[in-house]
């Protein structure tokens, strides 16, 4: 007899043993008892599943309730907010803002200067960058409350149209952008770059750390201090250009 050919099993009406069941999850057969006792197990908890969590979704269909958790919940919400006093591009506003809200959503949800981009929000792009008191900062990274008193300068507050700041003239000159997402940042970080490089602050490509005085820009210098800002459509040669030809207009 061939090997692989199976013998018929008695059934239960033949008065034969009863066929195993096969096991769906690829286990081993269950009896028919084994099976039968399966399937009381899983209806009894789906029952008792059910009979537990009919009282909460009772009562959170129940008419009415989404509007009194709404009610409740907005009082709280308003309570929450904090009053800010922030001075941007030399204006003062006065704003009521969740603790939580940074200084970037602030400047651009808030007052409305969409200069400011958001990037990454993580502290990694350099989009976001604006000044506060003369040092650059990513904006995406710090709280709108812990800025108060300070003087927070966007890209709208660098120049105008009709006056161009000397950096942004140089972007313009050398077409340092492709997209221009990335470039109010780029921007903002240049005009501190060129603050600091006046101040004699060294970088890790100065050359001699110990020196005083201004630290003379090289393409080094330029693209080490500019690193914090990613410009995704490569423009990087045109940016260090365009930093350079800046600080040979800037004076103050």
């Amino acid at each position: 007899m061939n090997r692989f050919d199976k013998r018929r099993r008695p059934s239960r009406a033949a008065g034969g043993a009863a066929s195993p069941v096969k096991n769906s999850e690829g286990g081993p057969a269950l009896s028919p008892a084994g099976a039968s006792r399966r399937r009381f197990l899983t209806g009894t908890g789906a029952l008792t599943t059910g009979a537990a969590a009919t009282p909460y979704l009772a009562t959170a269909f129940a008419p009415g309730a989404r509007a009194k958790a709404s009610e409740t919940a907005v009082p709280a919400a308003r309570d929450s907010l904090t009053e800010v006093r922030l001075t941007v591009n030399g204006r003062d506003y006065q704003l009521r803002l969740d603790p939580r809200v940074t200084l970037l959503d602030a400047v651009r949800e808030y007052l409305g200067l969409k200069g400011t981009k958001k990037g990454c929000d993580r502290g990694q792009c350099g989009a976001c960058t604006v000044l506060v008191n003369g040092r650059r900062i990513n904006s995406c990274l710090t709280l709108a409350l812990s800025h108060e008193g300070d003087k927070i300068v966007t890209i709208e507050g660098l120049g105008s149209p009709a006056a161009l700041h000397p950096v942004q003239k140089a972007f313009l000159e050398r077409d340092a952008f492709q997209c221009g997402y990335c470039t109010p940042g780029q921007i903002c970080s240049a005009v501190a770059l060129l603050d600091e490089a006046r101040a004699g602050t060294a970088s890790a490509a100065t050359r001699d750390v110990r020196a005083s005085g201004p630290v003379a820009l090289s393409e080094d210098e330029i693209r080490e201090r500019m690193s914090g800002n990613i410009c995704r459509c490569g423009a990087y040669v045109n940016i260090v250009a365009a930093v350079r030809d800046a600080a040979g207009r800037t004076t103050t």
